[in-house]
């Protein structure tokens, strides 16, 4: 069980078809797969990765150790499942950036975020026009779908996962599907951690240097009908070495309104036709803010019986 490397220059030549068809197996099977010569180039991706970690160094460990390393494990026996291993910040690209108010970040890091938030926004629409493509749907479908009334909503969790001295009793992040649209993460090619849950089993997702990692988020499961699957992945907390993980969000609108593509739900069966709920994406969203690390079932059920009750978001999800 290999898991899916994707070059995508190759899509540029006769290997194109089998490479549409390595991203279908990895969409439909996997919900995870890894990009390689994705046009963001390695120098620029090592910038990002040496700012990120002085950053950390300069303005974030010092408060990770005192307020999470000392404390949260002592004399603790048993797993802790209300806490991650992790020391974070985030920042806002679409629709209006907020990377001038972050404190603490230098000019040139902010300009080198900002500069990398627009190449990977270009990325997560190309690669939301491929999935497009092997789904049979229109080109700039789910692009659309995504939009509501202000464009997309993009952002970034910047994370360092620092060691751990007891990785058995707390996650470095727990287990979860990502509540939005397509996921770009660029992490460390040192220090692993990233597991996804296939089949029952954890599998590891390999570092791989200068790679970007893509992942689905729950709504491409529902924008295509369950035939691509957001799938649960976590972080292992290490006891070596200090991971960097850098996660790009681009997701619908707050006021998008997400429902199975039409055009898919035509070949189906009568009996799948209801297997996904419609709804206003923020309102997912809040659902998905106290639930995250349970099942997703329950949220679309959630969901499900909101649109059930005619109060799907208001005013703007009448059409």
């Amino acid at each position: 069980m290999e898991f899916p490397v994707i070059n995508m220059e190759k899509l540029n030549g006769e290997e194109r078809a089998a490479t549409m068809e390595k991203i279908k197996d990895a969409c439909e099977n996997w919900g995870f797969f890894e990009l390689l010569n994705h046009s963001i180039s390695p120098d620029f991706l090592d910038t990002v990765e040496r700012m990120t970690k002085a950053h950390y160094k300069k303005c974030m460990e010092q408060r990770f150790n005192e307020l999470v390393a000392s404390k949260a494990l002592e004399g603790v026996q048993t797993e802790i499942k209300d806490m991650d291993w992790e020391s974070t910040f985030y920042l806002r690209h679409l629709p209006e950036s907020n990377i001038a108010e972050i404190p603490d970040l230098d000019d040139e890091y902010r300009k080198v975020m900002k500069e990398f938030a627009a190449k990977l926004e270009k990325l997560a629409e190309e690669l939301l026009d491929l999935l497009c493509e092997n789904l049979g749907l229109e080109k700039g479908y789910l692009k659309k779908a995504f939009y509501g009334s202000k464009g997309p909503t993009f952002g970034t969790k910047v994370s360092n996962y620092p060691p751990c001295p007891k990785p058995d009793l707390v996650k470095g992040l727990r287990a979860h599907t990502d509540a939005g649209g397509i996921i770009l993460l660029f992490q460390d090619d040192k220090v692993s951690g990233l597991q996804l849950l296939k089949d029952g089993e954890w599998i590891d997702v390999p570092p791989m240097r200068h790679s970007i990692v893509v992942n689905l988020g729950d709504q491409l499961e529902v924008i295509t009908n369950g035939k691509y699957k957001s799938v649960e992945h976590r972080v292992i907390a290490q006891t070596d070495g200090t991971r960097m993980s850098i996660a790009s969000f681009f997701n619908p609108g707050s006021d998008a309104v997400i429902y199975p593509a039409p055009a898919l739900l035509e070949k189906e069966a009568e009996e799948k036709k209801n297997l996904y709920p419609k709804f206003v994406f923020e309102d997912y969203m809040k659902l998905y803010a106290g639930l995250k690390f349970q099942a997703k079932e329950p949220r679309f059920e959630k969901m499900k019986a909101v649109e059930a009750n005619g109060n799907l978001g208001g005013p703007i999800a009448t059409a």
